[in-house]
């Protein structure tokens, strides 16, 4: 489904419009009633409520035919996520890396994708602060603020690695990490998707890997990735799809590079899904 310029454009002022009238005017002014515990270590603010309402009004005058799944509906309603592998969809991140946003830190942002049975068509990523807009459409290529971009390595001898293993076991963390410490320099995750995809991008990481893999934290980033050169896989090495049974992803900013962490990473992390204590968990 190719995109207008028309569509693209809109899209990109609604996530702007949203930022500048619900997320920023909320950033450090949160009360505590604001902010909820919504299970598995997460927690959502209005922001989050608000922000999603308005992108999916926005998304829905559009009219494009494109059924809406975003985070926070969810959350409410895991059934929607059912069959979102399949057919046009809309994806909404209205606030991710949420808890950084209601600590009073960044980084925060909000994503969109469009994807059709499971394939990302399109994605933004934008950051209310500094007003970066990160865009991709498929085979179209990469955008920051409307210039083309190229997926950039950090440069460093040792390829600088993010690794979003905060959900595993401590112990199998551990093991990971320092099987990692052998083949990259680690940094610490800046638990914001949305930022990770553009460190990635933009030279500041080589690679990085996620374990949990919701499609609205996702689909945008590794459509901007590849789009800018990047390589994707799942840590099986299958191709990443929304809606895939494969577990989590691995992500850098070179072939060579992905190649060098599905190495020596990928098995360990495929065998951390089959431990006793993940079977029981």
């Amino acid at each position: 489904m190719p995109l207008s310029q028309s569509l693209n454009h809109r899209v990109g002022t609604l996530m702007r419009s949203v930022a500048a009238e619900i997320v920023t005017p909320r950033f450090r002014t949160l009360a505590a009633h604001e902010i909820a515990d919504k299970g598995a270590g997460e927690i959502v603010t209005c922001a989050d409520h608000e922000a999603e309402a308005a992108l999916r009004d926005g998304l829905d005058r559009l009219n494009i035919g494109a059924r809406i799944v975003g985070e926070e509906a969810c959350s409410a309603d895991p059934a929607l996520l059912d069959d979102v592998g399949e057919g046009l969809v809309w994806l909404i991140d209205p606030l991710d890396g949420t808890a950084n946003f209601a600590a009073g830190r960044q980084p925060f942002g909000i994503m969109i994708a469009l994807v059709e049975n499971g394939v990302p068509l399109a994605g933004w990523i934008y950051d209310p602060v500094s007003g970066r807009m990160c865009a991709a459409e498929r085979g179209k290529g990469a955008t920051v603020n409307g210039t083309p971009v190229h997926a950039q390595s950090t440069g460093a001898m040792r390829p600088v690695a993010a690794l979003g293993t905060q959900f595993l076991p401590s112990h199998r963390r551990a093991i990971i990490h320092e099987a990692a410490t052998e083949h990259f320099t680690l940094e610490t995750i800046p638990r914001c998707a949305a930022e990770s995809y553009a460190r990635l991008v933009l030279g500041r990481n080589d690679a990085a890997l996620f374990q949990r893999i919701l499609p609205w934290d996702h689909a945008a980033g590794i459509l901007f990735l590849t789009e800018a050169g990047g390589h994707v896989s799942h840590w099986d090495g299958t191709p990443y799809r929304v809606g895939s049974p494969s577990p989590g992803v691995l992500l850098a900013a070179s072939v060579k590079t992905h190649a060098r962490i599905l190495k020596h990473l990928s098995p360990l992390l495929l065998d951390s899904l089959v431990v006793p204590e993940l079977l029981t968990a």
